[in-house]
């Protein structure tokens, strides 16, 4: 086997119905010059015993156990302190990575000498016989990624600024380690932040239109993303946004900022307004009102053109 070229750092907690698919299409990759740290953040399911066993029967994988659960954040900055390959990417253990999605993605930065590589995703649902099937390239998802594009930057492609998971990426540990990025611990959505430093300080960021994670919403409801009704979820979602938004503003990404502000405007806040409006907690209606007025004064102060059809959902929160 030749040298290992990136590490795959894996993160798991209670994904036993989904973690044998997962793991399976990370030993299917095209490309076999991998490494990958399985982290099992104190597992109360069979997800422990997956990762162990892929670890025993696979040189190439090599697992961390919590005893006690810490978070998607604090299993990978752990992960990141054991990597010693030249370059990094992140697998979360109920998704399903496409078979070319390490050679596509690591490939390009060995073509281009880029420091981040940004792939397209799409979501996995669930039918009502509860059979998982791809979906298509959402809009923003497309507008980050393509056309494919290499050695860019945020000032050139503004609209990566959209691709905010951490698991669609591969990227330079050297990159991590001169601007000492890790992720936020204790939080949910620990991945907006990070992503808006990666793209601020990449000396050169290329993106490809190709799929190269679906990205599992569980049948059962039980995904991050899909718990956004719980208060202190929304407040993670929207201490992101905020905190990514934060990042590009620090950085004079100016470009960048604009795009991100319209996005979060034109699909997530419209998102959040269906859950708020039924929603049995006036709390959650008044953080989600407080954060729309305050991006909604930045559109209007800064010129940034609003989606026209998401403008009555808007006008909900701004009223909250």
């Amino acid at each position: 086997m030749s040298s290992p070229t990136v590490t795959v750092i894996v993160p798991g907690r209670d994904v036993g119905a989904f973690v044998d698919e997962a793991l399976a299409s990370l030993r299917a990759q095209t490309r076999s010059d991998f490494r990958a740290i399985l982290v099992d953040d104190a597992s109360r399911d069979r997800t422990a015993e997956a990762f162990a066993a892929t670890a025993a029967a696979d040189p190439r994988f090599r697992l961390v156990r919590h005893e006690v659960a810490r978070g998607l954040g604090a299993s990978r900055n752990e992960a990141l302190e054991l990597v010693d390959t030249p370059l990094v990417g992140f697998f979360d253990a109920d998704d399903v990575m496409t078979p070319r999605a390490l050679e596509i993605l690591v490939g390009s930065l060995e073509g281009s000498g880029s420091e981040v590589a940004v792939g397209a995703y799409v979501r996995l649902r669930a039918d009502a016989a509860g059979h998982y099937a791809p979906g298509v390239v959402q809009p923003w998802v497309a507008a980050s990624t393509s056309p494919a594009r290499r050695g860019t930057s945020l000032a050139e492609h503004p609209d990566v600024s959209g691709n905010i998971v951490a698991w669609s990426k591969v990227s330079r540990l050297d990159l991590w380690r001169r601007e000492g990025l890790r992720f936020t611990e204790e939080k949910a959505y620990e991945d907006q932040v990070v992503a808006q430093q990666l793209y601020s300080a990449a000396q050169g960021i290329d993106v490809v239109p190709d799929v190269v994670v679906h990205w599992r919403e569980r049948a059962d409801g039980t995904s991050i993303t899909q718990r956004r009704h719980a208060v202190p979820v929304l407040q993670d979602y929207l201490d992101g946004m905020s905190g990514g938004l934060g990042v590009l503003d620090a950085a004079g990404r100016t470009a960048a900022a604009r795009s991100r502000v319209r996005l979060i405007l034109g699909m997530d806040v419209p998102a959040l307004v269906r859950v708020a409006e039924h929603h049995p907690d006036d709390a959650y209606r008044k953080l989600l009102g407080a954060f729309t007025r305050g991006l909604t004064e930045r559109a209007e102060r800064d010129g940034i053109p609003l989606d026209e059809d998401s403008a009555a959902l808007r006008a909900a929160a701004l009223a909250w």
